[in-house]
């Protein structure tokens, strides 16, 4: 069982995004999938609930001190992967979901006020062992070079970046108030696209 723990220190990432999109895209390949919400303001399990308890993949609501409880069940439930969705300001939840990672995507926009949360990301890292971690932008303008430019400025941080760039699409969040994704929603769209190649170079590293 992999388990990828989405950690950010700024709200409003695309950390849900990241975690149920993924989740879905493991399901659509033929991959038994959850999500763990450790997030107080339960935006996946919300998601979860909008979409059904019927229709995977299965969405957990828990506090980061049961987090080992809940992955230990999932476990012995012969998941193939577990993504963990975490809140926005909370460095106990991040650092107990990236204990239990084996990897850690990292969504960030790319603004300068996102930019700056990496060091305080890298300082968690540390505390939790360095774990391998991926660096995701999100919510990028279609238009322009800035995230190729947030590209550069996160190599220099030493984080490595994942190629697909999730860019800003009403897509994503119309799926979202769905109970759905953008793959979904709108399967040949362009965000179906970024998710789709996205999954594809998770599953490639992990």
């Amino acid at each position: 069982m992999h388990v990828v723990s989405v950690v950010s220190q700024k709200g409003g990432s695309g950390k849900t995004t990241v975690a149920v999109g993924l989740a879905v895209e493991a399901v659509r390949a033929g991959k038994i999938a959850a999500v763990v919400d450790l997030d107080p303001q339960a935006t996946a399990a919300n998601w979860g609930d909008r979409r059904g308890e019927d229709v995977p993949p299965t969405v957990v609501s828990c506090q980061a001190s049961r987090l080992e409880k809940v992955l230990a069940v999932a476990k012995s439930q012969d998941l193939d992967l577990i993504l963990i969705d975490t809140p926005g300001k909370s460095a106990d939840a991040a650092i107990a979901a990236i204990k239990a990672a084996n990897h850690v995507l990292i969504p960030v926009e790319p603004h300068i006020s996102n930019l700056e949360t990496l060091s305080n990301v890298s300082e968690l890292l540390a505390l939790a062992g360095k774990p391998r971690a991926t660096v995701i932008i999100s919510k990028a303008p279609p238009l322009g070079r800035r995230h190729e430019d947030a590209r550069a400025a996160i190599t220099a941080l030493g984080f490595s970046v994942a190629p697909t760039v999730l860019y800003q699409r009403a897509a994503y969040s119309d799926a979202t108030n769905l109970g759905s994704t953008a793959s979904e929603y709108e399967p040949r769209g362009k965000a179906s696209i970024e998710l789709s190649l996205l999954y594809s170079y998770i599953a490639s590293i992990l």
